[in-house]
């Protein structure tokens, strides 16, 4: 089994637009699971008219919980809290017990080793959902992270770990891997284990310089990338000097994707642009899966 990630140094770059085609393009020639790995934000299934079939909570760190029968009102926890989630008890009349914001407690369990009544307890969090679901080309593993929760990271390896487990089940060819964008813990997690980076760039000047980061991320994990422009005629010049710096970096550039509104059009109507219209985008990105497959088939799989 081979494993294609794809990256952008930022969102918005058509990342996800182009995994989405990626999928549709890999599914007519075969087997593969799919995950999409930018629980911050995942939208994959938004082209892929998932189904859902299963449901599972992520559990990652912990929340302080007060007992309120055991609580004396003492507001030690409140003194030692470094991050005001002690919240004083609004009417000390009827009751003396003190409670936790759980939108900002950080876990660091300092108010249960300071409290002198044992009245504080470390709970899990439930932090998140990640899904199993099925599509027209292939299972698809995505995950939700809830609202100020952390531990993408972790929620990135176990989407990745089920999507891996089902491939070699199925005994798949290939897991393609939609992966979150900059260089970050979710990104880290994401290149783990994979044979290909496929890099996607905007020939803008920030464009440009998060490319650069990105390359250097994927070089230093020791993971092979490869390079696509979108939008590649909307700025020529900085879509050169895009292929002179992979040139610099020893990084193929293996297709500039032209600009056309038949992409929007498949996004609104929920479809890979390569389902929804024929057209030189859908051409482009044929020749891209076809020099990435070229690479992937003869790159050798990564020992981790």
């Amino acid at each position: 089994m081979k494993q294609i990630v794809v990256l952008s140094g930022k969102g918005g770059t058509g990342k996800t637009t182009f995994a989405a085609a990626l999928a549709h393009l890999a599914s007519q020639e075969m087997s593969l699971v799919m995950a999409d790995a930018d629980v911050d934000a995942a939208n994959l299934e938004l082209l892929l008219s998932p189904r859902r079939k299963e449901e599972h909570d992520f559990i990652s760190g912990q929340l302080a919980a007060i007992d309120e029968e055991l609580c004396v009102g003492c507001g030690t926890c409140e003194d030692v809290c470094r991050f005001d989630a002690v919240r004083v008890p609004q009417d000390p009349s009827t009751s003396v017990a003190f409670s936790i914001d759980s939108s900002a407690c950080e876990g660091c369990a300092t108010c249960m080793y300071q409290c002198p009544s044992e009245a504080i307890q470390m709970k899990s969090r439930r932090s998140g959902r990640w899904f199993r679901s099925e599509t027209p080309f292939g299972p698809l593993f995505h995950a939700h992270l809830f609202a100020g929760q952390e531990n993408s990271g972790k929620l990135v390896t176990l989407v990745k770990q089920e999507a891996r487990q089902l491939a070699s089940e199925k005994d798949c060819r290939l897991l393609l891997v939609d992966g979150p964008p900059g260089i970050g813990c979710p990104v880290i997690s994401s290149l783990s284990g994979t044979d290909l980076a496929l890099l996607v760039a905007e020939p803008t000047v920030s464009g440009v310089h998060d490319l650069e980061r990105m390359m250097g991320t994927a070089r230093h994990f020791g993971v092979p990338s490869l390079v696509v422009i979108n939008k590649a005629d909307i700025n020529t010049s900085l879509a050169n000097a895009i292929e002179e710096l992979c040139r610099s970096q020893g990084v193929d550039t293996i297709g500039r994707i032209p600009y056309d509104p038949a992409v929007t059009e498949a996004m609104v109507h929920g479809q890979p642009v390569t389902t929804y219209a024929d057209s030189g985008v859908t051409d482009m990105l044929k020749l891209v899966w076809s020099r990435a497959k070229e690479r992937l088939l003869a790159a050798e799989p990564m020992v981790v």
